[in-house]
């Protein structure tokens, strides 16, 4: 069935999920444990069928009327008069005369009664969008397996026959292997809370089961805020395939572009790879520069640095981010991994791609990336998936990641990406009498020749990279010597690095 005959969630990403959304006129459960958003959502969904000039009702029997209006509040949202809460309460004649100002919950009920009520409510209100929350009272009420499978049997057969598209809640309060529902259902969407060792909880969901239709399957990381819930599906590359020229693009400096074979090409992922302080970032800044120069935009998104404190520290050297910014050449984002999941990073990278029409996009760095990561395993196919998304978008990508430790041989990354990027600039310390200076070397690239050649890397107000060091052996150990071959190269090497490239 085409999406525009399903029945809209509202939700941001979840119809994408979905293939459109539910199915009309079918019984769909939304499952979660308590506090999931699973009320947020079938509000979302009733509110979406009355914009769409449909008779919605939501039937409580876990929640007073006022506990969900005030809910729908807390996002901005004024329940409209075609969407009807029914708050299934007792009628009096069932309570004696000195009971009446008791509380009485839904559990107090008979099941032939709540049921026989909530076919009332139906009858007055006809709705076309249905909510009943949640099964976990009717369970409750039915007190055994075959009964509460009736039940569900007999309120499906119900809302076919009215041809209405219903969505019952359950908070999952009942033993793991009780698959009742899931069975009667069309379809099942299952919502899950993680709670990681530092930072707020992590959301995601999956959609469990959905008889006759495609959907996207596995998870997808989702939030609440204060606009509501948002679903971020699970980015699939090869889903998005677009036809570019691919170029090959310039850094700005001689003799970066000459150790790669005059650039780096459009819709390729370039990894910079070296210690702290080696000078990664600036790099980035580098390239930003020389593609908003030659008319392009770009993105850079940050993990490990306040934006006040880069675009002070950049401007001096000649990265005015702040005046990219604001022409619009510029999307910039500082990410708080403790507060980010990947799948809405994804999401972000894949706005600015599309939306800002990014040429470049910068990820500053792994290492904070990865602190986003509930399940540190998962790392590479997120970035797989996200790098290939770029790549077939026609971006130039840059990804730093910080090695640890300074010096010698023992340097590691937290998390080993070089096979998959498609060039790895490689960053090193070394020492030449007494002093600490910097070495800069491409040790891969997919996508055409480059030098196989060191070179020194110098800050100093901008960037430069020198000549080949042609006079040392171990700078990439960081503990060079200066070797002599009898063509006098190496007494013109003692003196630094050569002519700098400008």
């Amino acid at each position: 069935m085409a999406g525009a005959d399903k029945a809209s969630m509202g939700v941001p990403g979840l119809d994408d999920i979905l293939s459109g959304g539910l199915t009309p006129g079918r019984l769909f459960l939304l499952e979660g444990s308590p506090g999931t958003g699973k009320t947020t959502m079938a509000l979302r969904f009733l509110l979406e069928g009355v914009r769409k000039g449909e008779k919605c009702l939501y039937v409580t029997l876990s929640e007073t009327d006022e506990e969900l209006r005030d809910a729908a509040l807390s996002y901005g949202w004024e329940l409209p008069p075609g969407l009807e809460i029914f708050e299934l309460v007792p009628p009096e004649s069932l309570l004696d005369a000195d009971q009446q100002q008791s509380l009485l919950y839904s559990s107090d009920l008979e099941l032939g009664e709540t049921t026989k009520l909530i076919f009332e409510a139906v009858e007055r209100f006809t709705p076309t969008r249905i909510v009943l929350d949640s099964l976990s009272e009717i369970r409750l009420l039915a007190q055994s397996s075959l009964r509460y499978r009736r039940q569900v049997l007999a309120l499906k057969h119900y809302f076919a026959r009215r041809s209405a598209t219903v969505l019952m809640l359950d908070d999952l309060t009942t033993e793991a292997l009780d698959k009742t529902v899931h069975s009667v259902a069309h379809g099942v969407i299952r919502l899950e809370e993680l709670a990681p060792d530092y930072g707020p909880e992590r959301r995601r969901m999956r959609v469990i089961k959905y008889r006759g239709q495609a959907f996207r399957g596995g998870y997808h990381d989702f939030v609440i805020k204060s606009d509501g819930a948002r679903v971020f599906p699970r980015l699939v590359s090869a889903e998005h395939r677009t036809a570019f020229e691919r170029k090959r693009l310039g850094t700005g400096v001689s003799g970066l572009d000459a150790l790669l074979g005059g650039g780096v090409e459009q819709g390729s992922s370039t990894l910079l790879l070296g210690p702290a302080g080696s000078g990664k970032s600036l790099l980035t800044l580098q390239l930003v520069k020389a593609t908003i120069e030659r008319g392009d935009n770009a993105a850079m998104f940050i993990f490990d640095e306040e934006l006040g404190l880069l675009f002070d520290r950049a401007k001096p050297l000649g990265y005015d981010l702040e005046a990219y910014r604001d022409s619009g050449k510029l999307a910039i984002a500082q990410l708080d991994a403790a507060e980010l999941s990947p799948g809405e990073f994804a999401h972000r990278v894949r706005s600015a791609v599309v939306r800002a029409k990014a040429q470049t996009v910068v990820i500053d760095s792994l290492n904070g990336y990865q602190t986003s990561m509930p399940q540190e395993n998962s790392l590479i196919l997120h970035m797989h998936e996200l790098l290939q998304f770029l790549n077939r978008q026609g971006a130039a990508t840059f990804l730093t990641v910080a090695q640890h430790g300074l010096l010698g041989t023992d340097m590691k990354a937290p998390v080993d990406i070089t096979y998959l990027a498609d060039s790895v600039i490689l960053l090193r310390y070394f020492e030449v009498r007494s002093a600490v200076k910097r070495a800069i070397s491409v040790i891969k690239k997919r996508t055409g020749r480059h030098e196989d050649t060191i070179r020194e890397y110098v800050i100093d107000g901008g960037i430069r990279v020198g000549e080949p060091l042609l006079g040392f052996h171990g700078v990439l150990r960081g503990t060079p010597e200066i070797v002599d071959d009898g063509a006098g190269r190496g007494g013109a090497a003692r003196g630094g690095a050569g002519t700098s490239g400008k």
